[in-house]
């Protein structure tokens, strides 16, 4: 009848004192009851009376047991209310404690069986000084008064409940988005070292590996490898300077579509440098320009998009397909959108390990925050051929990478 079972748990200081004063008030109202049973008249049968204040004791007693079987010791107490008149005390401490620690539905029908056993005791045990219809309306009123406020510390019990778990989901949904932005933060702040210093670094380990691979070259050789090497790292660290001071600013680079291009930072123009640059690293590297990059009125987000677009394909390239040839294209018109290609045939050497794929999925992420496509895999037969603009054939062994970015008309 107690199922679910309350937790069994030691009681607190607070719970040894509202279990005591539980206990006196019902012993008082006992004792109150006896005396003033010994002034009506006519006096109850003597067996009769002792019995009741045997029951009442142990109805006090049993008090003790209220928070470990709540219901069956209100079920209990109610019955012997029916029939003795100073249990009434232990009954009301015992309907209480169901209506705090039970559920509603389950105090209602014990508060239903207690006016059941009020009705029968009024009938079995009327009281000379007293109508029966007053003498019922007291004990209901008596009986619900106790009901009505174990409710009230129920329901105030469970809404303390819900406004501590809310505080919690709230504190734990706050920590999450914290933990999210800081991960974005430091996706934004890889994804930029990554645009900036991986072309630079590959430049100088492909400079530096030549000259460790052939220690017998023309000094005028080794002194133009060495400048590269030099305006490389030099150039590296001004990137790495720029990205910080980007980072610190206010205002990111992808939260300022329309501002116009900051100081240092890359734009569709800077392609024939950029190719003219891997160039001089050993790559052989063709620009097909149908858009003419120098005189386009590209916006500046688009543009230096394209730009990194076209960066990282030909550090890939350098890395992963050695001595291919690779053709870069780009094409478009306002209200079209801005078309870039990066094709290398097949690695003439062995390629370096592959690594873990974040350039890519770095670059898919920057285009389409822009609003573009990215598209790369293996070359196809036609991609960058003859057909298309560029020598060799694109074949097995080839990659390609094509991004179409928005251009307003």
């Amino acid at each position: 009848m107690d199922s679910p079972a309350a937790p069994r748990h030691r009681r607190s200081r607070r719970d040894w004192f509202v279990d005591t004063a539980m206990f006196v008030l019902a012993v008082a109202f006992g004792f109150y009851t006896s005396v003033e049973r010994l002034h009506i008249s006519p006096l109850p049968p003597a067996w009769l009376f002792t019995l009741d204040q045997a029951v009442s004791m142990l109805g006090c007693a049993a008090l003790w047991l209220r928070r470990r079987w709540p219901v069956g010791l209100a079920v209990t107490l109610v019955a012997l209310s029916a029939v003795f008149e100073m249990i009434a005390g232990p009954m009301l401490a015992a309907l209480f404690s169901v209506a705090v620690h039970r559920r509603p539905r389950t105090s209602g029908t014990v508060f239903a069986l207690s006016v059941v056993a009020a009705v029968v005791f009024t009938y079995l045990r009327p009281d000379p000084d007293m109508p029966p219809l007053a003498l019922l309306t007291l004990g209901l009123a008596l009986q619900g008064a106790a009901v009505g406020w174990g409710l009230f510390v129920h329901h105030r019990r469970r809404l303390v409940l819900a406004q501590r778990d809310r505080a919690a989901r709230m504190e734990t949904e706050a920590r999450l988005r914290a933990e999210q932005a800081q991960h974005q933060v430091r996706e934004a702040i890889a994804r930029k070292i990554h645009d900036v210093l991986g072309h630079r670094l590959s430049l100088l380990s492909v400079h530096a590996g030549a000259l460790e691979f052939n220690p017998g070259a023309d000094p005028a050789d080794v002194a133009r490898a060495a400048r590269v090497i030099r305006e490389s790292a030099h150039q590296a660290l001004q990137d790495l300077r720029e990205v910080i001071g980007v980072l610190r600013a206010p205002t990111a680079e992808s939260s300022e579509p329309s501002a116009p291009t900051r100081p240092g930072l890359p734009a569709l123009a800077d392609l024939d440098a950029l190719v003219a640059e891997s160039g001089r690293a050993g790559m052989r590297v063709e620009l097909c320009d149908d858009l003419g990059v120098r005189e386009a009125a590209v916006p500046d987000r688009t543009g230096r998009t394209a730009y990194r677009v076209v960066q990282e394909a030909l550090t890939n390239a350098r890395k992963h397909a050695p001595g291919a040839a690779v053709r870069v294209r780009v094409t478009g018109a306002p209200g079209e959108g801005l078309t870039v290609e990066v094709v290398n045939d097949a690695p003439a050497a062995a390629p370096e390990a592959a690594g873990g794929g974040h350039g890519l999925a770095g670059l898919a992420e920057r285009v389409t925050l822009t609003g573009g496509r990215l598209e790369h895999g293996p070359a196809g037969p036609g991609d960058g051929g003859p057909d298309n603009g560029g020598p060799g054939d694109g074949g097995p062994g080839g990659w390609r990478v094509r991004a179409w970015l928005p251009w307003p008309a």
